[in-house]
């Protein structure tokens, strides 16, 4: 017998909402995996439900009702569905949340405009700082790109 083995035969745990009685099966606490990652995932979705109510006044079925407006996705790439490990972050006018006296980070339904991924969320309007000048420009550039012009003259074209 190996050391450190016991004799006695393995414990069999029962799952606390499954019932189901396993034998040497991962348990996560009270619970089987399975149960304990759908629990999880339960519990997570309340607390980012719980987060949208508080900070931008709109309920879980408000946040649906834009995001199946949107088409599921986010309204600026048009790539990412925000069913992965984040949401689609709520989108709110910064300007408008200070015009009506809320803190920084939060803000009111009047202020909320749309469902973006993280990264157009922050990398792209938090970057910017929602001014649309740059949005202008970055419309500009892709349409007639300085470098193209430049070089064009410097090659005598």
């Amino acid at each position: 017998m190996p050391r450190g083995a016991s004799t006695r035969p393995a414990k069999k745990r029962v799952c606390k909402d499954c019932k189901n009685p396993r034998r040497n099966a991962k348990y996560q606490g009270p619970r089987c995996w399975t149960c304990n990652k759908e629990f999880k995932g339960v519990r997570s979705a309340a607390r980012k439900a719980k987060h949208v109510e508080t900070n931008f006044g709109i309920t879980e079925e408000e946040y649906q009702a834009i995001y199946e407006a949107q088409g599921g996705y986010c309204y600026l790439c048009r790539r990412a569905r925000g069913t992965g490990k984040y949401r689609l972050a709520v989108d709110h006018d910064h300007e408008l949340a200070k015009q009506h006296d809320h803190p920084e980070e939060q803000g009111c339904w009047l202020c909320v405009r749309g469902l973006l991924c993280r990264s157009c969320n922050r990398n792209v309007f938090g970057h910017l700082r929602d001014e649309i000048a740059a949005f202008e420009r970055g419309k500009e550039y892709l349409l007639n790109p300085p470098a193209r012009a430049v070089l064009a003259k410097m090659r005598g074209l």
